[in-house]
Parts: C-alpha cells; structure tokens; sequence
C-alpha cells in the first residue's frame, strides 16, 4: 500500500471498507453533475470499493486526524506509455468544500507523478461551466492548454441525442514542477 503524507490530509489506496465514505458523497446528484457517472446506491459504492482497492489509479484521501475519507483523486497514465503523460481528477464530498483539502490532495499527487513517477507531462480535464474544478487546476499552477468543443457526452436527452459539453484541458510538464518547486 502506497501512503501519501501533506499536513493534513493523508492519500492513499482504496480499502474495501471505504464504500461508507464513498456512498456519502457519491450518492449526491449535485457531486457528479460533471461526472461520467450516475448516483451510486450503497451496493454500487462497495463494488466501487472494492475494485479500487485493486489498483493504483483512484486515491482515496482522508482527513489526517480522523482517517475519514473525504474525496478520491483520479491518477492514470493516458496516451502512448512512452510519453510519461498522466492524468488528474477528482471529486470531494461537499462537506469538505472550501478548505484547501482539493488543493493540498492534488498538489501532493502532482510530487507523486513528477518525482517518484518521473512523469513529463501531467493534464487535467473539466467541463467549461465547472469553475471550482478550472480554478483549482489553475491554483495547481497548471497551464490552460485549450478549449475543446462538444468534446464529449455524459448524458443523453428523452429522445436519446447525446448532450455535448466542452472542455478545457489544463497540463503541467516535468520541467515546470521542478522550477516552480525551486
């Protein structure tokens, strides 16, 4: 198990008894409103938790002081294994809004890719209307690379058309983390 350390949060691979915690935030609408995914119920979050906790590329992150899981980090290598390029996302319970704990979760998993991963390149995706998600990424010191248009579809309307949405794509390289962190 890889644990993950910042002042107050600590990140680390999924364990099957975090479905509770899960089930708290990803039963919400409103959370997943930008989210290829659904409301899940309380069986759906035990899969969820079960099959994360076999992987490396969902994070969870718990408050260090309590050990309550308060949100997951997406961290995946995308595109040919040779271009050292990851991906980021994340989706935190709304209690914990507004704390820094976003924040503080990616900027550790960010050291994580460029310094133990030796990662070149990192991005985020989000839609355009998600102004938390583009305002943290920017906190991230990552760089707007571009706008995307009807890149993609999450949801269908009643007669079955696909709803498109833009997005903006954010990324940082290898060179900019470390004179960023000098």
């Amino acid at each position: 198990m890889i644990i993950m350390e910042t002042e107050r949060l600590i990140i680390r691979n999924f364990r099957v008894d975090d479905w509770e915690d899960l089930y708290e935030y990803l039963s919400q609408k409103d959370v997943l409103k930008y989210e290829p995914e659904n409301e899940s119920d309380e069986e759906e979050c035990k899969k969820k938790a079960i099959e994360r906790s076999q992987s490396n590329i969902f994070w969870a992150v718990c408050l260090k002081d309590s050990n309550k899981m308060i949100g997951h980090i997406y961290f995946n290598q995308t595109g040919p294994v040779d271009f050292l390029t990851w991906e980021i996302g994340y989706i935190f319970n709304p209690k914990y809004y507004g704390k820094g704990y976003a924040t503080e979760a990616s900027q550790r998993i960010l050291q994580f890719g460029f310094e133990e991963l030796n990662a070149h390149r990192i991005i985020g995706m989000c839609n355009p209307e998600n102004t938390a998600s583009w305002k943290l990424l920017e906190r991230l010191s990552m760089r707007l690379e571009g706008h995307h248009k009807k890149k993609a579809f999450f949801r269908r309307r009643e007669d079955g058309e696909p709803i498109w949405h833009d997005a903006y794509q954010y990324a940082m390289l290898a060179e900019e983390w470390i004179s960023r962190n000098l």
